[in-house]
Parts: structure tokens; C-alpha cells; sequence
């Protein structure tokens, strides 16, 4: 089990005068749970996905993003000791924080022409497994990976020129990873022709969305964000979705962050936890019902609340 634990964040755009945002955020995620976080526009949403994730737009002012690992949170091959269970991912560089089981499904995904699917999926997925490796190594072994690193040729003891560079299938093969993504298709119902189709090119948005969730699966996430992930999808493709968001969960156990304004996405992914956020602050947080309420009755009323009980 692993959790995302965030502890009075504060935090404003990055650049002199930025405008403050996030106000003293207080918020917890475990694996396999799903948490809905509403409310209006401009409330400070996405914003807390992306400072999660380490985008560089936002500058944190106070407070703290942990994520806290139980030993076996990546399985057999990797034994995380005491004092690598807790880490603050604002130490930390995106790249870093994905190793640890971070993810971020965009409300925009990218269109990058020229890179199949599952050459990019493979690529992130043996870079994930590398830097995690790094992580987690003991001093021991970091010190001896330095001692050996000699980009002399001779030292290195080239049979070829080094620019050729080895034949480096990564951790996860060609091969294994065919096997891999086949399964995951399967398990989200998605065709195998998207495989071979280049990234987001000439998706519709629900075809996006639905890949976002593919990416989270390969990558196996203890905790996965999605930033509005509902939003713009018909009520097939909302089907679709929702079913790959709760396999992530029954299925890998990943805890999910799910970012919403509306409540229709609730209809076919029930979260555990409900939580509104006005004024770049959780307001009021409760169960499933909370999200009905809020369907029927608007945000205005969260805000009367708060101010009433200021």
C-alpha cells in the first residue's frame, strides 16, 4: 500500500507577481481508493495535479506532497529499506516522482506525430523501471556504479565505436512488452490496432482519454491523478473510461485522484471520498452522496458554508 499524503500546501504562479492559488490544501490518497476532488472553475484543481506531478508553472510557497511506501510496494525485486519509505516529492524531479508511482493523466493530451504508441509506451515504461532502480540503490552499489562509469573508449574496452552503442532492450523486452500491452488492451477493451497508430494522432477525445488510462495501466501507479479525464466525452466513451479507471483500481489496486466538475462520471466510478475545493482550499470533503448533493444544488452553497462558519 502506498499514500499521497499532502500537508498545508501553498502555492502561486511562478514568476514575480504570480498570482496565489493554492491556500493551505490538506488531502490523502491510499492505494485503492478513489477520491473525487470538484468544484468551480478556478478553484485550484489542477493546479494541485500538476505541483503533484512537478510541472514547473507553480511555485510552492509552504507545505509538503509525501508518498509513503510499504516495503513490498514494487514487488520482490526491489526492497525499499526504513528510510526510503517516506519521500517528499517536492525534492523531487518529475521523472522521479513517476518512479515512485506517480501518475498524470492530462485533460489535454499531447498529439506527437512519428512515435507509435507502443514504442512510446515501452520507452516509459523500461525509463520508469531504471530510475526507480537508481532510487533504491544503497551506497554501496551507487558508489561502485560511479567508480565504473569511464567514458574513456580504452578504459571501456570497446569492441566498436561507442557511438554505435549496444543492443539495449531495457529491462522489459520487445517481445514481454507485446505480451504485456496485449493484456492490458484486453483488460480495458480497447482495440490492438491503436498499438501501432502514432501518439494521440487523429484520436477523437474520448479515443485520448481512454489511451490516458492505458498509459496508467502499463505504468502500474500507486497513485494515478486524472485531471478532468470525464470532460468532453460522450456517454459511450464515458463508459469506456470509467470501466478502464475502475480496473485500475480493482485490478492493481492504484489509488486514484479523480478531478471532475460534474457528477456524471460518479454514476459509473463511485469514489470513496468526495472532496470540494473553493478558494484553493478543501472545503468540505464526505462520501459519494456529497457529489449527488453538489449535482443538484451547485458550489454556492459550500462557499456560504465556509464563509458562515469564518
Amino acid at each position: 500500500m502506498a499514500v499521497l499524503e499532502i500537508n498545508n500546501l501553498h502555492a502561486k504562479v511562478a514568476e514575480d507577481g504570480g498570482e496565489r492559488i493554492l491556500r493551505g490544501v490538506n488531502l490523502e490518497v491510499e492505494s485503492g481508493e478513489i477520491h473525487a476532488l470538484m468544484g468551480p472553475n478556478g478553484s485550484g484543481k489542477s493546479t494541485t495535479a500538476k505541483i503533484i506531478a512537478g510541472h514547473p508553472a507553480y511555485e510552492v510557497t509552504d507545505g509538503e506532497v509525501l508518498i509513503h511506501l510499504e516495503n513490498d510496494e514494487f514487488g520482490e525485486d526491489i526492497e525499499i529499506p526504513d528510510d526510503k519509505r517516506t519521500w517528499n516529492l517536492l525534492d523531487l524531479e518529475p521523472n522521479e516522482r513517476a518512479a515512485l508511482g506517480i501518475f498524470l493523466g492530462f485533460q489535454y493530451p499531447a498529439e506527437i506525430e512519428g512515435v507509435t504508441m507502443v514504442n512510446f509506451l515501452r520507452t516509459a515504461l523500461n525509463a520508469k523501471l531504471e530510475e526507480r532502480e537508481e532510487l533504491f540503490e544503497d551506497e554501496e552499489e551507487e558508489e561502485a556504479a560511479s567508480e565504473g562509469d569511464d567514458t574513456n573508449e580504452d578504459a571501456a574496452g570497446y569492441d566498436s565505436s561507442p557511438m554505435e552503442g549496444p543492443a539495449d532492450e531495457g529491462e522489459v523486452g520487445v517481445a514481454e512488452f507485446q505480451q504485456l500491452l496485449k493484456e492490458k488492451m484486453e483488460q480495458l477493451d480497447m482495440d490492438e490496432k491503436f498499438a501501432n497508430r502514432y501518439l494521440n494522432a487523429g484520436f477523437s477525445g474520448g479515443e485520448k482519454k481512454q489511451n490516458e488510462v492505458l498509459q496508467a495501466a502499463i505504468l502500474e501507479p500507486s497513485v494515478a491523478v486524472l485531471d478532468e479525464i470525464d470532460s468532453g466525452l460522450d456517454i459511450d466513451r464515458l463508459q469506456d473510461v470509467s470501466e478502464g479507471i475502475n480496473a485500475l483500481r480493482d485490478e492493481q489496486g492504484t489509488g486514484v485522484l479523480q478531478i471532475t466538475h460534474y457528477q456524471r462520471i460518479l454514476d459509473y466510478v463511485e469514489p470513496d471520498h468526495v472532496h470540494v475545493m473553493i478558494d484553493g482550499e478543501i472545503a468540505k470533503s464526505g462520501g459519494a452522496a456529497l457529489a449527488e448533493e453538489l449535482e443538484d444544488k451547485g458550489y454556492d452553497w459550500v462557499r456560504e458554508e465556509v464563509y458562515e462558519a469564518a
